[in-house]
Parts: C-alpha cells; sequence; structure tokens
C-alpha cells in the first residue's frame, strides 16, 4: 500500500507548496497512515506464520510404534467429520483399520485440510476429525462475576469483561488398513479384582481372559460366530493372559481349524476357527 499525495501536472502554472509549509495538521494524519501500514502489514506476517503452522502436526502423538502406515505407496487419503469418537474408533477396528496415531489441541479457527495435510504426510489411509466448542469465558461466567462484584462491593477489572477469542477443541485419528488378520480380533486385559472402594486385591491371581471390543468383519473370528463382548480363554493348548498370549496363540495355529474356549454373557462355549494362513 502506497500513501498517495495530491501533486501538479507539467501544464500546471501553479506552484506547489514546499514541505515545511504543509500544515501541520496533516503530519498526525500522514503518520497514523503509515502506523496502520505498519500494523496492517503485522497482521498479515502473523496470518501468514499461522498458516504455516500445521496444529494438527504440532500435537501429532503415535499410537503404534511399529511405524504403522498405509499398504500402499501413495494412498488416497480420505477425510470425514464426526462427533462419535467412541463409536467411530469401534467401526474403524470392525473394518480392519488401526489406528496410527492422533491429534488434540484448543485453538480458534483451523481449517480441517490441516488434518488431511498431515495425514497425507504418515500415509494414513482415512483421518477422522472431530471439534467442538470449548471457549473458557462464556456470557454466564461474565455474569457471575458481576454479581460477585455487586455482591462484594468490588470493581472488576475491564479485560474480565472482554470478549474472549472463540475457542475449539480439535481432535482428528488417523487410521491404517490392515491385510486381513489370522483371528481378526481386538481385544483388552480384564482388570483384576478388586474390593468394594475399588483397590485391589492382594495375592490374587490376575484373571485369565481378553474381552473382545471389535471383530473385523468377514474375519475367521467373524465367520465362527465370536462377537463384541466375548472374553476369549484359550485357542488350543494357549490359555490367554495377556495380549501376547493371543499373538502367540495365532501364529503356532496359522493355517489351521482350531478350538478356541470363550465366555458369553457369563457362560462357557467353544467354537471351531479356521484361522488364516501367514503371508
Amino acid at each position: 500500500m502506497a500513501l498517495i499525495t495530491p501533486h501538479i501536472t507539467a501544464r500546471s502554472t501553479r506552484q506547489t507548496a514546499p514541505a515545511a509549509a504543509m500544515p501541520a495538521t496533516l503530519i498526525p494524519y500522514k503518520n497514523m497512515i503509515a502506523g496502520l501500514l505498519l500494523l496492517s502489514l503485522g497482521v498479515m506476517a502473523s496470518l501468514a506464520a499461522a498458516a504455516e503452522l500445521n496444529l494438527y502436526e504440532k500435537n501429532y502423538k503415535a499410537q503404534n510404534s511399529g511405524n504403522l502406515k498405509s499398504q500402499e505407496a501413495n494412498p488416497d487419503t480420505k477425510m470425514y467429520a464426526s462427533s462419535h469418537k467412541d463409536e467411530d474408533n469401534i467401526s474403524m477396528l470392525e473394518a480392519g483399520y488401526d489406528m496410527i496415531g492422533s491429534s488434540g489441541f484448543d485453538g480458534a479457527v483451523v481449517p480441517a485440510e490441516q488434518a488431511l495435510a498431515h495425514a497425507k504426510s504418515i500415509k494414513a489411509d482415512t483421518v477422522l476429525v472431530y471439534s467442538k466448542y470449548a471457549s473458557t469465558k462464556t456470557s454466564s461466567s461474565k455474569l457471575q462475576l458481576v454479581k460477585e462484584a455487586a455482591k462484594n462491593g468490588g470493581e472488576i477489572a475491564a479485560e474480565a469483561l472482554q470478549e474472549a477469542p472463540m475457542q475449539y477443541h480439535y481432535y482428528a485419528s488417523y487410521w491404517a488398513k490392515l491385510p486381513m488378520p489370522l483371528l481378526g480380533v481386538n481385544v483388552i486385559k480384564l482388570k483384576l479384582k478388586t474390593n468394594a472402594e475399588g483397590e485391589e486385591l492382594k495375592n490374587v491371581k490376575e484373571e485369565a481372559g481378553l474381552k473382545i471390543i471389535a471383530v473385523i468383519k468377514a474375519s475367521p473370528a467373524a465367520k465362527a460366530g465370536v462377537v463384541t463382548g466375548d472374553v476369549l480363554l484359550k485357542i488350543g493348548d494357549v490359555e490367554l493372559v495377556k495380549p501376547d498370549d493371543l499373538y502367540a496363540a495365532v501364529q503356532r495355529y496359522a493355517g489351521q481349524t482350531v478350538t478356541v474356549v470363550l465366555e458369553r454373557a457369563s457362560s462357557p462355549l467353544k467354537v471351531s476357527v479356521a484361522l488364516n494362513a501367514r503371508r
């Protein structure tokens, strides 16, 4: 932006006043214009810096230590917006995906395209994005400040009543599609027995069993009728106490039909599962 001042053409017979003769009242105005110009340049520089900073990348945390990524060299990463994170996690596991990592932070308006850009940089097949209003200074909180000041006869600083910038909580999860697994379940370890106060009981043997939180569609487990909520107790001769036991069992019986002992609604159950072969 350039400051434009009146001037004369070569054909004019009038002479311009020398700079020293400029009315004093115009000098502050000129300085004000220059100040606004500098302010505008500063704001533009700040916006440019903010645009270059990808907050999804900055706040990213890897979920999987095995450098999980898409099986495709150049995946066509898809982005979806949702508001049901827990349900989405289960749905993604059932669809045969595993989480690569996630990003979470609070901030002003941040474009979702940043999440997609980061998802592509880590070679994710899918990214799920979530955002919700998270401003800490609401009209009700400011009203409460006024009421307390009136009650106590105190004063309120002007800054306390100023409108806070719009703040949101952002979260994104990044997923990679897995090859069809040998068994096809996602599990968690059962908790140790506790007393009424929630304290772990001493000298109690760790409970056997792994609770299934998701069964992958069209997997050997799904075809055998295994469902979410079942508790896996034994595969073949291998008792399942911790997740490592499950990994060892499916590796041992890969490509074979094996008896799986589980518990459903507190009742024991046996099913035969034809495990996939190792590739």
